[in-house]
């Protein structure tokens, strides 16, 4: 009976307690764990086949010296990065007869091609922001001391003076349809300072086509580093120290960079270099405007920079410049990082700009 004076009353239904099959299920609760599951076993199956990726190494002669790669790929890529090296030397390789380049020194009538352009428009570049210290036209001049591939009685004055109407970068130019053109006949283009840091360009470059992300490439201590080594870190390169070392037998390092994503140059005259009859030291760096070689405190410069025939074009200049003037150049090109060794008092010290992967 309803009690008028308390209008609402108690439910009297009775409620069975819910199953948990009786229980609406979440729809977080229903998929989270094969997600999770799914997740777990891609992650593991990425990381395992990362890992079980070797790493791969291989070296050879090229330019009149080695290169050596280190690479992660479960492919033997030796024969294609060789054909690349070989693609180079047909262009810009002074001591092959039948190059590019060769057929330009005996002005033979000749379309250059897409290797050389690219040399050839860079060395330019760098000779005008350097103000000639780097000049792919000095080749009479490093043969005349010694240098090249022609060796004969040091020069005299008169003939120094002679030479140095055949050298300047200004006298030069790559025309629309591919040919070079001279002011002077007798002018001779020398790629040496440039050609091995582009060969290391090429052969990253076909390392990439291939889709390596990990790599060192290196021809002659031009170097270019990609991703991490085979510890998974980045790649550490070594500076050698800038001691008398004419027959490159001293591998003492002066300090050792971990770098990643870099390309690396390093010229020094603490090598290629003889003494004369009357003691006379005769380093290999020669000043084009002045035709002679180099006579300052810088000893060894490394240059990081965006390819690694830049670094090695930059780090040639800066040896002829020396290191005053070769920092007033870093002011404008920020881009580049060094690590120099030089003489103070017969002392050798280091200036360094570089900034190491961690």
């Amino acid at each position: 009976m309803t009690d008028p004076l308390n209008p609402i009353q108690p439910d009297e239904t009775k409620y069975e307690p819910l199953t948990p099959a009786d229980r609406p299920k979440s729809q977080w609760r229903r998929w989270h764990i094969p997600v999770l599951v799914f997740l777990a076993i891609a992650s593991y199956l990425i990381v395992t086949k990362q890992n079980k990726v070797p790493y791969q190494t291989a070296e050879g002669a090229i330019f009149g010296t080695f290169y050596h790669l280190t690479y992660q790929s479960r492919d033997d890529l030796q024969a294609g990065v060789e054909a690349e090296l070989l693609r180079v030397d047909s262009s810009l390789s002074m001591f092959n007869p039948s190059s590019i380049i060769s057929r330009v020194n005996r002005d033979e009538d000749v379309e250059v091609d897409s290797l050389f352009r690219t040399v050839f428009t860079l060395a330019q570049q760098v000779s005008a922001a350097t103000g000639g210290a780097f000049d792919i036209t000095v080749a009479p001049l490093v043969n005349a001391w010694g240098f090249g591939f022609k060796n004969g009685a040091l020069p005299d004055s008169a003939q120094v003076d002679s030479l140095r109407q055949l050298v300047g970068y200004q006298h030069i130019r790559l025309l629309d349809n591919n040919h070079i053109e001279k002011d002077i006949p007798g002018i001779v283009l020398d790629c040496s300072a440039v050609a091995k840091g582009f060969g290391v360009d090429v052969v990253a470059n076909y390392l990439r086509r291939q889709g390596i992300e990990n790599f060192m490439v290196e021809i002659g201590g031009e170097v270019v580093v990609s991703g991490v080594n085979p510890k998974g870190k980045p790649w550490r390169v070594g500076v050698n120290k800038a001691a008398d070392d004419p027959t490159s037998t001293n591998q003492e390092l002066a300090t050792v960079l971990n770098l990643t994503d870099r390309a690396m140059a390093t010229s020094g005259n603490y090598r290629n270099y003889y003494t004369t009859d009357d003691g006379r030291r005769v380093a290999h760096t020669i000043d084009p405007s002045s035709g002679y070689p180099v006579q300052h405190s810088l000893l060894s410069a490394t240059v990081l920079a965006p390819t690694c025939a830049e670094a090695d074009a930059f780090a040639t200049s800066f040896m002829v410049m020396g290191i005053d003037s070769a920092r007033t150049i870093l002011t404008r090109h920020p881009e580049l990082q060094v690590f120099f060794i030089y003489d103070s008092l017969g002392t050798n010290l280091t200036f360094s700009t570089i900034r190491e992967e961690s």
